[in-house]
């Protein structure tokens, strides 16, 4: 496994940071002062956008490009230090058209939809026309487990119509989004697997009821994290996405890449996280010592450097997995990203607000923010308990492959 850059992705990496230097990090203000005003979109976004189209900065996360699509064709491997760098600004990632949950939704369509349907929904997505959002948790079942929605999407005629409760819906709050990914089941008596089925559901479909935008640690997202309620909502059974009965192995497909996506994002509020952790202990002082002077400090730094690296080393390794033998041969690695990466998140942005103090507490750096999504990827795409479960699992049956084998390193005998 070779983990370094080619020259092509070190050319984009060298592009990205300048861009953001440029034209995104001027502008952190002015987000947030117009995102506390209510004002969303905020005003220069599309503008930012169409500089990043012009500039060749845009859909970088779709893997494999066609010629209607606008991108570069990156593998998952070359798009992963792309992701770090976006995930600096937690806003930077819509501005190249490469933000969750629209990146997955990109890519289901890209590999399911119709040629009806990705005209038209998937170009206006690539073009960054619209927003989209996927609904599939359910606030009254363990939705980290697909098998166990509610939502119920039933055929009539030459329509399906859906009734269900979802929430924590990303995105369903932004007023560029027209398109929802719903997810139910279409026959809860086939087998387990073959219940669920996803349908494309135009935003403004009666029955559509956005009831409220939940926020997150108390933190307000402008884009939205939804409860909406399906109510006798119609839509054509041409909507329906892929077969009736595919809706799982859909789900998983979408997982695989925006995991990595996620973990990679992650990683970069990481980084900045340890940046101002440093500058930081190198400008105060407390009892007469600055901050990187004290013990427990310095091993904040140390373990923060350590912990960002092995993190970053298995989502490119995980990226690499991928690529070369699909997301099914590398599902132990991607459970095993999600369960660590946002822990390593939170963590070092945790030591970062300590060093700060009560400046770390407040809106005067990205810390809190950072912190505050860091915790919330705890939960996103299923909670870290079901990964480690997961990961467990493998392990175990890996094991009895060779059960016994190891007994010989025991100096004692013991039965197995």
């Amino acid at each position: 496994m070779d983990f370094g850059y080619t020259p092509k992705v070190e050319d984009l990496r060298n592009r990205l940071r300048n861009f953001i230097d440029q034209h995104i990090l001027p502008r952190v203000r002015q987000y947030n002062d117009e995102v506390n005003a209510g004002m969303f979109p905020v005003s220069f976004m599309e503008d930012l956008k169409a500089l990043a189209r012009s500039e060749g900065l845009w859909n970088l996360f779709l893997p494999h490009l066609e010629e209607d699509a606008p991108g570069t064709g990156l593998t998952n491997l070359e798009y992963a230090p792309l992701a770090e760098i976006m995930g600096r600004i937690s806003w930077a990632s819509e501005v190249f058209n490469c933000n969750a949950p629209d990146t997955g939704n990109m890519e289901l369509l890209h590999m399911f939809a119709t040629p009806a349907q990705r005209a038209q929904w998937l170009e206006p997505l690539l073009d960054g026309r619209i927003r989209s959002a996927f609904a599939m948790t359910e606030p009254d079942v363990a939705s980290s487990d697909a098998t166990n929605i509610t939502t119920l999407i039933q055929r009539d005629g030459d329509d399906y119509v859906i009734n269900g409760r979802k929430w924590f819906i990303t995105n369903a709050a932004h007023p560029n989004c027209t398109l929802l990914i719903v997810m139910g089941k279409t026959d809860p008596d086939a087998a387990t697997h073959q219940q669920q089925s996803m349908i494309l559901v135009p935003r403004d479909t009666p029955g559509v009821e956005v009831v409220r935008n939940i926020t997150v640690m108390n933190h307000h997202a402008p884009e939205g994290h939804c409860e909406i309620v399906f109510r006798q909502v119609r839509v054509p059974a041409g909507n329906l996405l892929g077969e009736a009965g595919s809706g799982f192995q859909l789900a998983q497909a979408r997982l695989g890449p925006g995991r990595i996506h996620h973990c990679m994002r992650s990683i970069g509020a990481a980084e900045l996280a340890l940046e101002l952790m440093t500058e930081r202990a190198q400008e105060r002082q407390a009892f007469g010592k600055y901050l990187h002077q004290h013990g427990v400090v310095a091993e904040w730094i140390a373990k923060s450097r350590i912990e960002i690296e092995q993190a970053r080393l298995l989502v490119l390794k995980t990226a690499w997995m991928i690529d070369k033998l699909g997301a099914k041969a590398a599902r132990k690695e991607i459970a095993m990203i999600k369960a660590l990466v946002p822990s390593v998140h939170t963590t070092v942005c945790d030591r970062a607000i300590q060093t700060f103090g009560a400046m770390g507490l407040s809106p005067d750096t990205p810390l809190a923010d950072h912190w505050t999504w860091g915790r919330a990827l705890r939960f996103a795409d299923g909670p870290d308990e079901v990964h480690l479960h997961s990961i467990a699992n493998m392990e175990i049956r890996e094991s009895r492959k060779t059960l016994g084998a190891s007994a010989a390193y025991l100096t004692t005998p013991q039965r197995l």
